[in-house]
């Protein structure tokens, strides 16, 4: 017997939904869900239907083109990371060079290159091979605040010392040179300030004067800062950096010291034809040295190892993995380094001598960084094999003499021009220490 509990549900949805001014309930249940409809439909609906639902206005708003504001994000996000990498760069450019003015620290710019062509031919990125670049933002604009704060200082004391040129009797000066005392005390405290609260660009824009007053005169503001500073100079690693500079150049020295010697000894003291084929053997023999040395030296940066700098074997079997990088690396090393012989003509002044630091820094840190790059190439290539891979590895073979025979040449001819004559045979900025070596 039928009972309405035996009775099918959807037979009696249907009947039940026959009384009501409604669609029936199985025909709803059929039918395809709302956010399943077609766009088209939603989005002009005929009048007697109700309007679209929630998430088909969603799926249309999400739809349409990103308004020109987020292109406009972008590109000024894409220009600030530009520029902040320029002054990274640049700001690292200058430390290196005011670093290779001093003699004692030579070695730790020529070390900090080599650290540089270690990374890379290990296999590191490149944004983590810059060694102090972490750093380099703020040691930037420190040394940008002490240039800018610094001018004030200058003035009144040259404005002081004029005073006192023009009339000795008077007491003019004296205002002058107080202010300039009273100059130096502000910058010096506002400089502390600033990098004792962190050196970055909003701590020398606002001096926070509050916090000043209230933080000023504990003592534990300046443990925590002399601390900072401690911690910075340990995560620099000068020591570890100016040994490596160190082992470098000796393992340089080792190489082109005896072509060195025997170049001068036949240009200064040679007479006849002896003299002139002993001059062409040391011109030959430092040729050769010279189309390895920079490979050697991306060796040795390599393997950390002193006696990495001796093993030929090593650095030919990675010209023959990778031998078109390796001498575009080197084409760069000598070809940049070719005009910067100009500026060794003229002896500078010893407080001077960082200005073509400056540029010797910027144009031997992007060739030292090509050879990282280059020995990274080949350090990740299997030998090669083949007709074609010979036939590209000869022929950068042929044109490795001509690149290091035009930077003999230059080198040749800048001994009648440099200040320091015929030791421009043991200057060569290109394999050692980036400095012109002008100073007096």
């Amino acid at each position: 017997m039928n009972t309405p509990e035996s009775e099918p549900i959807l037979a009696r949805l249907s009947r039940d939904d026959g009384h009501s001014g409604e669609a029936p309930i199985a025909a709803k249940l059929a039918a395809p869900p709302r956010d399943e409809q077609p766009a088209t439909a939603a989005a002009a609906p005929p009048a007697s239907q109700a309007p679209a639902s929630p998430l088909v206005a969603a799926r249309l708003v999400q739809a349409a083109p990103r308004p020109p504001a987020g292109r406009l994000r972008r590109s000024i996000s894409l220009l600030a990371g530009t520029a902040l990498g320029l002054f990274r760069f640049a700001s690292l450019t200058v430390l290196l060079a005011l670093i290779a003015a001093v003699p004692a620290l030579q070695l730790l710019a020529f070390g900090y290159m080599l650290e540089v062509v270690g990374r890379l031919s290990r296999g590191g990125p490149l944004r983590d091979c810059l060694p102090w670049s972490q750093y380099a933002t703020r040691l930037g604009l420190a040394l940008l605040a002490v240039g800018v704060v610094s001018l004030p200082v200058h003035l009144l004391t040259h404005w002081s010392q004029v005073s006192r040129l023009v009339d000795p009797a008077s007491q003019a000066s004296e205002p002058l040179r107080l202010l300039g005392i009273a100059a130096a005390i502000v910058a010096a405290i506002y400089l502390a300030w600033a990098w004792a609260r962190g050196g970055k660009l909003r701590h020398y824009l606002w001096p926070a004067p509050l916090q000043f007053v209230r933080r000023a005169w504990r003592p534990s503001t300046w443990v925590a800062a002399r601390n900072d500073l401690w911690n910075l100079f340990v995560s620099l690693e000068v020591p570890r950096l100016f040994w490596l500079g160190l082992r470098g150049v000796m393992g340089t020295l080792a190489w082109i010291t005896i072509p060195a010697l025997l170049l001068i000894v036949a240009n200064r003291e040679g007479r006849g034809g002896g003299a002139g084929l002993l001059a062409v053997l040391a011109f030959l023999s430092m040729g050769v040295v010279l189309m390895y040395l920079p490979l050697l030296q991306s060796h040795f940066a390599a393997e950390n190892r002193l006696s990495a700098m001796f093993q030929l074997g090593a650095v030919r079997q990675a010209f023959r993995k990778a031998p078109w990088a390796l001498t575009i690396s080197m084409l760069l090393v000598y070809g940049l380094a070719i005009p910067l012989y100009l500026l060794k003509i003229e002896t500078l002044p010893r407080e001077a001598t960082w200005l073509p630091c400056l540029l010797f820094v910027a144009m031997m840190l992007p060739a030292r960084i090509a050879s990282g790059l280059a020995m990274r190439r080949a350090r990740r290539l299997e030998p090669p094999r083949g007709f074609w891979k010979a036939t590209a590895r000869w022929s950068a073979r042929l044109l490795m003499p001509a690149i290091v025979g035009s930077y003999l040449l230059a080198v040749f001819l800048s001994q009648y021009l440099d200040v320091h004559g015929l030791q421009t045979w043991f200057h060569q900025h290109a394999v050692l220490v980036p400095v012109p070596f002008t100073g007096t």
